[in-house]
């Protein structure tokens, strides 16, 4: 009896703490338009068959609680994106799941990882201020600390305020933005004039230029990375956002060898010294294995090796030879720069017909590799219905041609030919039981003497 009431009490006790965790996460529903005006939210736009949609929903459930312990300001929702379709569409959902945080009339799309920590940094980053302010020296001494990247506007107001205040509404979704004056600046910074918009990153800080960079966004969108990264699939997206192109040492961290770390150094070398010629154009990193390069050019790429990608055209470059020294990379880039280097791949026709045909071979092969049977069955099935229709078709019985015939011998005949022959016919037919009957009833005179 015991042992019963404490599982009832734990039945109890979990139940409770579920409908507490959901309590987090607001179902919407059409009048969420009307209602969300004066608050910060947080939505996953959602399709109940969603596959990705029911593996977001633990963590999406984590992320509300996080949230609301930590006394975020920010309200976490979801939404049925299939039962609200035209509400959806108002938000601008075209897939499932979309993570979406809306303050006042702005939607700000979150494209990272999915994970709670990833998102509720995102959500906190997003729901503040575009631009944070730095009053001391120790406290920009933290934020030094705790972000690899960091922009800073410094000085007071001015044309170049408001357009760093325009650029931070529109890339907060990436990275952090501050303001400080000079004196909370470290004693080693000098910067030539105020107002100014400096990068803090790789050890150093990088001033933007008005009549060099161009727009203050794209500079930002540009310098919002390390000169030197690690590199991964999501990583790899992000950086084409950026419009520059991708110079990745390929090696293999699970083994590594004395030809890889040499790359590696290479081109972590060529990141940091040769920033003032690459820096606008090029951004380095490192991918551990190939799997995800040879599927991205169908190909296959060496371990170890390098390789520049344009992930705007789908375009890739391979040296000519091995790497072996720092100016046979720098050489490499070189040419890549100048147009010299031999591009290959593409986003032509031809390369997209063979990007169709690749995909499919790739999930049909990896369907198999998983599960034999079930590829099998999704694969064998299909082409054993076509085959079986194809040999019914083919061994197929052909009705008797006569009506074909004659519809051959009347072909070319005038219309009252055509009737004439018609006419003959039907008489024939008439004819032929009455002449067969006569014959019949007539006996030969041998057959009578016989009776």
């Amino acid at each position: 009896m015991a042992e019963v009431k404490a599982s009832l009490a734990c039945g109890v006790i979990a139940a409770f703490l579920s409908s507490a965790v959901l309590a987090f996460v607001e179902d919407l529903d059409d009048t969420f338009k009307d209602t969300r005006v004066n608050d910060v939210w947080l939505v996953d736009f959602y399709a109940p068959w969603c596959g990705y949609c029911k593996k977001l929903e633990p963590i999406w459930h984590e992320v509300g609680a996080e949230l609301k312990s930590s006394g975020s300001p920010v309200r976490v929702g979801k939404m049925d994106a299939t039962a609200y379709s035209g509400m959806a569409s108002e938000f601008g959902v075209r897939g499932y799941p979309t993570i979406k945080l809306l303050k006042g009339d702005l939607a700000y799309n979150y494209k990272g990882p999915r994970t709670k920590d990833d998102i509720v940094e995102f959500a906190n980053r997003v729901a503040g201020p575009a631009v944070r302010a730095l009053p001391s020296k120790q406290m920009f001494e933290h934020m030094m600390k705790r972000h690899d990247v960091l922009f800073v506007y410094v000085g007071g107001d001015s044309p170049l305020k408001e357009k760093y205040n325009d650029a931070a509404s529109e890339l907060i979704v990436y990275t952090y933005f501050f303001s400080a004056s000079e004196e909370a600046l470290p004693e080693s910074v000098s910067l030539p004039e105020l107002p100014a918009v400096v990068v803090f990153k790789d050890g150093g800080y990088f001033t933007y230029d008005e009549y060099e960079d161009s727009s203050l966004s794209l500079w930002v969108n540009k310098e919002r990375f390390q000169g030197y990264v690690q590199i991964d699939g999501f990583t790899l997206y992000e950086l084409g956002e950026t419009g520059k192109l991708v110079a990745i040492a390929v090696i293999d961290e699970k083994d590594p060898t004395e030809e890889s770390g040499r790359l590696k150094t290479l081109m972590q070398r060529v990141a940091k010294e040769y920033r003032e010629q690459f820096n606008r154009d090029f951004q380095f990193g490192h991918m551990d294995g190939n799997d995800y390069i040879n599927s991205l050019i169908m190909g296959e790429v060496t371990v170890p090796s390098v390789i520049i990608l344009n992930t705007s055209n789908e375009q890739y470059f391979l040296p000519s030879e091995p790497i072996e020294s720092m100016e046979q990379l720098v050489q490499f880039i070189s040419s890549v720069l100048n147009g010299s280097a031999q591009a290959y791949g593409g986003d032509g026709i031809i390369q997209r017909i063979k990007r169709v045909a690749f995909d499919a071979r790739s999930t049909i092969m990896s369907v198999f590799r998983s599960s034999p049977l079930l590829g099998c069955f999704l694969f064998g099935l299909p082409l054993g219905v076509i085959s079986l229709m194809c040999y019914g078709i083919c061994t197929a019985e052909s009705d008797d041609g006569s009506d074909d015939i004659d519809a051959l011998k009347r072909e070319g005949l005038t219309d009252d030919e055509e009737e004439e022959e018609e006419e003959r016919q039907r008489a024939a037919a008439l004819e032929g039981p009455e002449e067969e009957d006569e014959d019949v009833g007539e006996k030969d005179p041998e057959e009578k003497k016989t009776d």
